[in-house]
């Protein structure tokens, strides 16, 4: 005789995560020289999306430029406006090329951008040098 199937209590079957409705989310670049990464978060700082240039089939050098970063940011902001998301803030971090590439490919996506804020990081006198070399 076959074994009963335990079935769940709560009734979920299938996917675990339904997809919910974001309206407002925080988009971060972080521009390398070698890379350019794009997070889309909501405003509780929970990834929803992340693409990269590596991830969008550029390999080497070609992922540090201006139009890899662009390709990473559309395939990133492409799976979040199909889960209703109208609004964002974004904040970019880093020197690389992909900075304003990424933003181009952001606004031209539809998303109504509240405000663009640059997150670099920037020493406030840095680290002690190391000692002079004696001759």
């Amino acid at each position: 005789m076959a074994k009963a199937i335990p079935r769940r209590r709560n009734g979920r079957i299938g996917l675990r995560k339904s997809k919910r409705r974001i309206p407002k989310g925080v988009i971060h670049v972080q521009a390398t020289f070698n890379n350019t990464i794009v997070t889309v978060t909501d405003i509780r700082g929970r990834v929803v999306s992340w693409a990269s240039a590596g991830t969008s089939g550029f390999k080497g050098t070609r992922r540090g430029t201006p139009f890899a970063a662009q390709t990473a940011a559309g395939n990133a902001i492409r799976t979040v406006v199909d889960q209703g998301m109208q609004r964002a803030e974004v904040m970019i971090k880093g020197p690389g090329l992909g900075r304003d590439a990424a933003l181009r490919a952001i606004r031209g996506s539809g998303i109504l951008l509240t405000f663009v804020r640059d997150v670099t990081p920037m020493p406030h006198n840095g680290c002690r040098p190391p000692k002079k070399r004696r001759v």
